[in-house]
């Protein structure tokens, strides 16, 4: 991988042209009609999980949603460079990577809910369920990539996480043990601008992937928004984890159109006009304008995608509605893998206060 941190790689224009670009696009090359539909149709869904998990949170039903509007391409585009075997350590975020994984979509809502420690078994998916501390995942994925490296494992591990979490030292001694030990693990980056309420010129001085570069760890920037341009480095970067070759970074540039979290008010610290230049650069738009470009889009194309998006986005809703709610005591399950005396002595507290509570 070559230092592309002062133009990022892009495949796609906004406008749907193609880029020539002679060293990345041979590595989709074999991405032919029915493979740019598909990651159409899944940014599309995901999208569409995402305004529904919003909806249900605006309207009383989930207690949180951290919105991925505008990420979709970073996330689909990365999440079909994988194989079924990769595994994947996400941060709080990545929804559509989970729905490209293949995840049930009955459990994409349960831990915002409120109604399980987690969402779904990362056994079904090969992905981590959702990682509230912030950067946390990084040391997670390097602990596990080394882990596997040394079972002789041919497989890649891939976290992401925010421009935000480049700030933490957990994504900092990641980097470091990774490096150190070659271990098969991309750290992927997404972009989007604003960690909180802090643009990312306050996170660093110099673009993100260059903190990889201290650690000997290559890297490449990527535009965000193209979905075939974060397939193409994604494909590199894993091939050569999974050739022993070590760890690579990506950074890949989008933007965050929606709040940090249903939580947060995004128009209290950054303009309209931002808002409105990130949205000419859509990533769906961008590949809906190249299947047009190409002769890949009809009526019966687009009424497919539709469908398929009534579907997941019906079934999101009905599953979060109907979810049971958890017995009270289900709290103190699973918090350790053996019984701890302190759950123990909590459990029984609350035991007695719930008793007391109904008497």
């Amino acid at each position: 991988m070559t230092d592309r941190a002062t133009y990022p790689v892009q495949l796609v224009q906004p406008d749907g042209r193609r880029v020539l670009d002679r060293e990345h696009a041979a590595s989709v090359s074999d991405v032919g009609p029915e493979q740019l539909r598909q990651l159409y149709e899944d940014m599309v869904v995901a999208r569409r999980i995402d305004t529904e998990a919003t909806a249900l949170q605006r309207q009383g039903q989930l207690g949180l949603w951290p919105p991925l509007l505008g990420q979709e391409a970073a996330q689909i585009g990365s999440a079909h460079a994988l194989r079924p075997d990769d595994y994947v350590f996400c941060s709080y975020r990545e929804a559509a990577v989970a729905y490209a994984r293949g995840v049930d979509l009955a459990t994409i809502t349960r831990l915002w809910r409120g109604a399980s420690h987690s969402c779904w078994d990362p056994a079904d998916i090969n992905m981590t369920n959702p990682a509230i501390v912030v950067g946390a995942q990084g040391l997670h994925a390097t602990g596990y990539a080394y882990a596997a490296h040394l079972e002789g494992a041919e497989i890649a591990v891939l976290t992401y996480f925010g421009d935000g979490a480049t700030s933490q030292g957990d994504i900092a001694e990641a980097l470091g043990f990774a490096a150190s030990w070659s271990a098969p693990v991309v750290f992927f980056c997404q972009n989007n601008q604003w960690a909180i309420s802090e643009p990312v010129r306050v996170q660093s001085q110099t673009p993100l992937v260059r903190r990889a570069y201290g650690y000997g760890i290559p890297g490449v920037q990527v535009d965000g928004n193209d979905a075939l341009g974060v397939l193409a480095v994604t494909r590199e970067a894993v091939a050569r984890a999974r050739s022993g070759e070590g760890p690579s970074f990506v950074e890949a540039i989008t933007y965050r159109m929606g709040p940090h979290t249903t939580a947060d008010d995004p128009t209290r610290y950054r303009a309209s006009a931002e808002l409105e230049l990130w949205q000419r650069r859509d990533p769906i738009e961008r590949m809906r304008r190249l299947l047009e470009r190409e002769d890949l889009w009809d009526n019966d194309f687009e009424r497919r995608v539709r469908t398929r998006s009534d579907e997941v986005g019906a079934a999101v809703r009905t599953a979060t509605i109907e979810m049971p709610d958890p017995d009270p005591m289900d709290l103190f399950d699973h918090v350790y893998t053996a019984p701890h005396p302190l759950v123990e002595e909590e459990r029984r507290n609350y035991a007695a206060y719930l008793e007391g509570a109904r008497s």
